[in-house]
């Protein structure tokens, strides 16, 4: 089969969908298919890279000033087409909403082939860059593009249940629930003392001390500084150090807030790290997890933590509660709650074998995201999609029906 990944960002651009996409190209490729990543340039100019299956083509991109290390294609309409005609692909699986998407719309409704939608971000991760009345319109408008938008796919991927009943409802679209999965190979809880003690030598952490752990984005919509205020108060009643993993516009904003709570020198900046600069290594050595974000769509980062064995306190919203368990493997705080966040880190910092516990069921819920059940799942609905059939498709201009009613 012939596959092509359409996406924004791919590493060395990091992102929750980059690393999907990376993960599924890579799955494929291994199976032996044919695939062809088309992705903005990280480094400015186009330019190709063939390795095996594998092709992936970066196309002349310009620096995004809303995201540390990305960059974007502002119009890429023509060398899409000619990519996709010169690669003439079996199917086409997008992987953001515009302006990748829209090439792929016109060529598939062209070709008469299938072409897939995974849903990464919710409207809400865009409008948490507003307030007020702006966020109600914004939202609005958003939902009511994505009703027109996504007639034109044969088929909308989710990686969880909640989202995919938030898009059944809004968008009245058949979905289908395929989890993003997690490499359980590289993420796991097992170490030497010699390797913890390596690792935060290499993180200028003390030793014994409890440590704190967040991952992600340090932009607006992920909440961080929510992180940092519930955890001050923890940090003055232990000895715990709160390590902060990532990078983003609001990094220098937030070890300014760490500053003014008076716990600068209890909080760790790392920037990114990626899985081979140390991140698996990086969870084994947490105490817990944390996390304030109210719109993800799976939460990558948060089946990365359960698969280490790490208790997780998070905020129940969107589908966060589908990975973390409130009272089971880790505690749940209503949005804007800081003392339940609070509340619940220093529980688990007092409470060891409640701890281990907890974290024993995290174990247990990543094992149903294990990165071959995603690879398995998305072979089986490429191979069915294909396979019903070329002139099932109606012309693009008139939308698309779904085709996998019974996936």
């Amino acid at each position: 089969m012939r596959i092509v990944y359409l996406t924004q960002s791919y590493p060395s651009m990091i992102s929750g969908a980059a690393l999907v996409v990376e993960n599924l190209a890579n799955g494929m490729a291994a199976s032996g298919h044919q695939v062809l990543v088309i992705a903005a340039s990280d480094k400015g100019p186009a330019y190709s890279v063939h390795g095996g299956n594998l092709t992936l083509l970066r196309l002349k991109s310009r620096h995004n000033p809303m995201r540390v290390g990305q960059r974007f294609i502002l119009y890429p309409r023509d060398a899409v087409i000619q990519a996709l005609r010169e690669f003439k692909p079996d199917i086409i699986h997008a992987h953001e909403a515009l302006p990748m998407s829209l090439p792929g719309i016109i060529y598939a409704g062209a070709e008469r082939i299938p072409i897939a939608l995974t849903v990464h971000q919710h409207p809400a991760t865009a409008v948490s860059y507003f307030s007020g009345i702006k966020q109600v319109l914004i939202q609005e408008a958003l939902w009511s593009y994505a009703r027109w938008f996504t007639k034109k796919f044969t088929t909308i991927i989710t990686p969880t249940e909640t989202t995919s009943t938030e898009v059944r409802k809004i968008l009245g679209r058949h979905v289908v629930t395929i989890s993003n999965g997690i490499d359980l190979q590289t993420f796991h809880p097992r170490r030497q003392p010699a390797d913890e003690a390596a690792t935060r030598q290499k993180w200028n952490l003390p030793p014994d001390v409890p440590i704190l752990l967040h991952v992600g984005r340090l932009d607006v919509d992920k909440r961080v500084e929510r992180v940092i205020q519930a955890s001050a108060q923890v940090l003055r009643e232990t000895d715990a150090h709160l390590l902060i993993v990532g990078d983003g516009v609001r990094r220098p904003a937030l070890m300014d807030l760490c500053d003014s709570l008076g716990i600068f020198d209890r909080v760790h900046f790392t920037g990114f790290v990626s899985a081979k600069q140390g991140l698996p290594e990086i969870y084994r050595i947490a105490s817990l997890f944390v996390y304030a974000s109210e719109i993800e769509a799976q939460g990558i980062v948060l089946l990365e933590a359960a698969a280490s064995g790490l208790p997780i306190v998070a905020v129940r919203a969107t589908c966060i509660p589908e990975t973390v368990h409130d009272g089971v493997n880790g505690f749940l705080a209503e949005p804007g709650d800081l003392a339940g966040l609070s509340q619940a880190m220093e529980i688990l910092l007092h409470d060891q074998e409640m701890a281990v516990r907890m974290g024993e069921a995290s174990q247990a819920i990543a094992q149903q995201h294990d990165n071959t059940f995603t690879i398995e799942a998305h072979d089986k609905l490429y191979h069915q999609l294909v396979e019903q059939g070329r002139t099932s498709y109606p012309n693009v201009k008139e939308g698309r029906r779904p085709v996998a009613e019974h996936a």
